[in-house]
């Protein structure tokens, strides 16, 4: 099993590189009670990196599950407000926010969507006035995981229990370059050195579309709005602190616009949605929007996620991820989006982020919905790529670049 100074090396690499809480700062980790000696771990480093408060909340997918199977519909989507004020008040603070993701992929897989959907939509409306927060980069943030039987399971199923667990925990501090005799920190700030060169090549080349294609019948054109921003790694928050939102990543990510989207895209690997595993699933899209689609299983979950609200039939994400990545080297399945989206490039259906294009972080939302991005309650990603991934960058003269052959980048 991993021993305790390897998990401290985790929570010390995921307070410091990740959410890189500062001096005096507020610190809001949201964690599974499965997971509370880690949460002490972290709770321990924030403060020896001099934070000036450290809050959790406490979650529980088992009753999270008897809540959603027990509860009436109607006390389901009343939300507290002080659930809000209390968000919102870490928010007002300067606070940073590190999430500790340990969830069982499929564990709400009988219950009513209708109902999932109903109570996703309050939660999003309710908070939707904070969601720019993060979606801005207006403080720090960061998603890290640590296995859970449920989901050790799932990867794993033909090993007992406590070796599954000890299987994905290897995974898992793998994908975050962690390993007993290593500096992480180290390598985190080589990694993020290679994915700023690989941003920077891209926005020299300024394109005006990529399109994908491959033999599973992929055949995608994707428009970028004008002054876009390729960006990848580590990003500087609003308040000039660096971090690492996702550990781990492989992605250089950029802005679609909402309008100019075009073909069909096949996904390559299931997509865990409201606790549901919606599997070998497409889309077709015709002017930015999903116009059809289709999935072998849970195609309701998937109706639930193209429909949950205007901008959800259109992308808010188009990022490229190399097929020979570390996380897909594995072989793993991992389930979770934070990982496999890691291992394959992905699109995301739902809201763009402001700081892929030039000047959005101080514009209003009319005037991002001006320049192309895509607006909506949701952000959902879905992966794509494969082994014979083709991408063009096709330039404003009408000129194409190569920028992915057999799955990999070549630029």
């Amino acid at each position: 099993m991993v021993n305790n100074a390897v998990l401290q090396k985790y929570a010390r690499l995921a307070v410091r590189m990740g959410v890189n809480v500062q001096p005096g700062q507020l610190l809001v980790i949201n964690a599974s009670v499965t997971d509370y000696a880690f949460v002490r771990m972290c709770v321990k480093e924030a403060y020896e990196a001099g934070a000036g408060e450290v809050q959790v909340n406490w979650s529980d997918e088992q009753i999270s599950l008897m809540t959603y199977q027990s509860c009436s519909l109607e006390t389901l989507v009343e939300i507290p407000q002080w659930s809000y004020d209390k968000r919102a008040w870490a928010q007002e603070k300067g606070g940073c926010f590190l999430n500790i993701m340990s969830g069982t992929p499929g564990l709400m897989k009988d219950v009513d969507p209708e109902k999932m959907q109903a109570v996703q939509i309050a939660g999003s409306k309710k908070f939707a006035p904070l969601q720019k927060y993060t979606m801005n980069n207006d403080g720090q943030w960061s998603i890290v995981a640590l296995p859970s039987a449920g989901w050790a399971k799932k990867v794993f199923p033909e090993l007992p229990e406590d070796e599954a667990m000890e299987r994905l925990m290897d995974a898992i501090l793998m994908s975050v370059r962690i390993s007993a005799d290593n500096d992480p920190v180290a390598e985190w700030n080589a990694h993020n050195q290679r994915m700023a060169e690989h941003s920077r090549k891209l926005n020299e080349y300024d394109f005006k579309a990529l399109r994908f294609t491959n033999a599973l019948g992929t055949d995608l054109t994707v428009g970028l709005v004008e002054n876009h921003i390729w960006a990848g790694g580590g990003e500087h928050a609003n308040n000039g602190v660096f971090f690492n939102p996702n550990m781990p990543t492989e992605e250089n990510f950029c802005m679609p616009h909402k309008d100019h989207v075009d073909g069909k895209v096949v996904a390559t690997m299931p997509l865990n949605y409201q606790g549901k595993l919606i599997e070998n699933f497409w889309l077709e899209f015709k002017d930015g929007k999903v116009v059809s689609f289709g999935a072998e299983k849970e195609q309701d979950t998937l109706k639930n996620l193209v429909e949950f609200d205007e901008g959800s039939r259109s992308l808010g994400e188009v990022a490229l991820i190399s097929y020979d990545s570390p996380i897909r080297e594995t072989g793993i399945l991992f389930y979770n989006t934070l990982f496999d989206e890691n291992a394959s490039c992905h699109l995301a259906l739902g809201r763009a982020y402001p700081m892929n294009v030039k000047g959005g972080t101080e514009m209003t939302q009319e005037e991002l919905s001006a320049a192309g991005a895509n607006d909506s309650m949701t952000h959902v990603d879905f992966m794509f790529g494969s082994r014979d991934m083709h991408i063009e960058g096709i330039r404003k003269d009408g000129t194409t670049v190569t920028v992915f052959d057999h799955g990999n980048f070549i630029i």
